[in-house]
């Protein structure tokens, strides 16, 4: 079958329409530079129980920070909607992040509801998930009970005093540690590790987070410091780039790089040569990889986001609290798809692209 290309009507106005195509099931879907949607990352929750200084710093979400109220969300019933309608479009993967997405009440029961969608050639979703794992010990066995296939944990430092000032929270280190054994115990393998590096914070952290790691089974993945949301005050200086980190590695456990397992893959993959595995390095900022970014992400009340980096989404959630078809509600994807010019981290520091971004807390990593 011929490739047929969707170019979009128009762009949202200030009320935030959305745009429209008449999409068909088995026609191709890409964006303007012809990036296929492969990839949904859905937000479940804007809470989380760490207060981390690049993410969601105390000073800013504090008590008084209004979170948005449970019935501003989309229940589980509808995001499913939206994932099995995203998947009749292309998607073959989905994330469910947030804040703390282990926070959500019952949220084995989405990934039950989610294991069950099938892509269009009947292939099972590459269902996974992204937590900073003090729950995990408690949730693991009923999210691969339910269906999940991996976890992603989120762990910047091993010194304990470290960890806890960067967290911001009273959790110990060796919670999150337990839950990261917990997965694999459950079979949610292999665990991906990510730990964000800040040049002058943490960076003193990756040679221990490397040896901790080794042979472990489990893949670390460092991520260069980024400009996501606008709370954090990111500072070029403190961004320690994916080469100085390989070097520092590299000079103690010799690396040869690892081809890619699919077009888009975030992480440049590395493997020890004597063995003892693999990591992972991210280099939004040093490297980009808008060119094959195959991913859209949705908010907890259901706006669609193209970018990690975007200052808009697009409202899915009146589409579907009114009444709109799933063929409707393909078609509004469909059109804000097409439409996607994003490439943020190409662009970065250029005229005009300074920006209001959302916040990672609120759409996820």
């Amino acid at each position: 079958m011929s490739k047929v290309i969707f170019m979009a009507k128009g762009v949202p106005d200030v009320q935030g329409e959305l745009p429209y195509i008449d999409w068909q099931p088995g026609q191709a879907l890409v964006d303007t530079r012809q990036r296929p949607l492969r990839d949904l990352r859905i937000s479940v929750t804007d809470r989380c129980n760490f207060r981390c200084t690049y993410c969601m710093p105390r000073e800013v979400f504090d008590t008084d920070y209004p979170f948005m109220p449970h019935s501003s969300l989309l229940s589980f019933e509808e995001i499913t909607r939206v994932a099995r309608v995203a998947v009749g479009l292309g998607v073959q993967k989905i994330r469910l992040t947030g804040g703390e997405p282990l926070l959500r009440k019952d949220i084995e029961k989405l990934v039950a509801m989610l294991a069950q969608l099938k892509t269009p050639e009947g292939k099972a979703l590459e269902l996974t998930l992204t937590t900073n794992g003090t729950l995990l010990r408690k949730k693991a066995q009923a999210l691969k009970d339910a269906g999940l296939r991996r976890v992603t944990v989120s762990l910047d430092a091993l010194d304990p005093t470290l960890f806890e000032r960067m967290s911001d929270s009273q959790v110990s280190v060796d919670t999150v540690l337990d839950g990261i054994e917990a997965a694999a115990e459950a079979g949610l393998a292999p665990v991906k590790v990510n730990m964000v590096v800040r040049k002058g914070l943490n960076d003193d952290q990756i040679m221990p987070m490397v040896r901790h790691f080794r042979h472990s089974g489990h893949t670390l993945r460092f991520i260069e410091y980024m400009d996501v949301g606008s709370t954090n005050g990111w500072d070029l200086s403190e961004v320690l780039t994916g080469r100085e980190m390989l070097d520092r590695i590299g000079a103690e456990f010799p690396l040869a790089p690892v081809q890619a397992d699919y077009v888009g893959e975030v992480a440049e993959r590395w493997r020890y040569l004597d063995g003892a595995g693999e990591i992972g390095v991210i280099t939004s900022v040093s490297h980009p990889f808008c060119g094959d970014c195959s991913r859209a992400r949705m908010s907890p009340e259901g706006k669609l986001f193209l970018c990690l980096f975007a200052d808009q989404g697009y409202d899915l959630r009146t589409l579907v609290r009114s009444g709109g078809s799933d063929a409707e509600l393909a078609g509004h994807i469909a059109g804000i798809w097409t439409g996607r010019t994003d490439r943020y981290s190409e662009v970065r520091g250029k005229a005009g692209t300074t920006r209001a971004k959302i916040e990672m807390s609120y759409i996820g990593g």
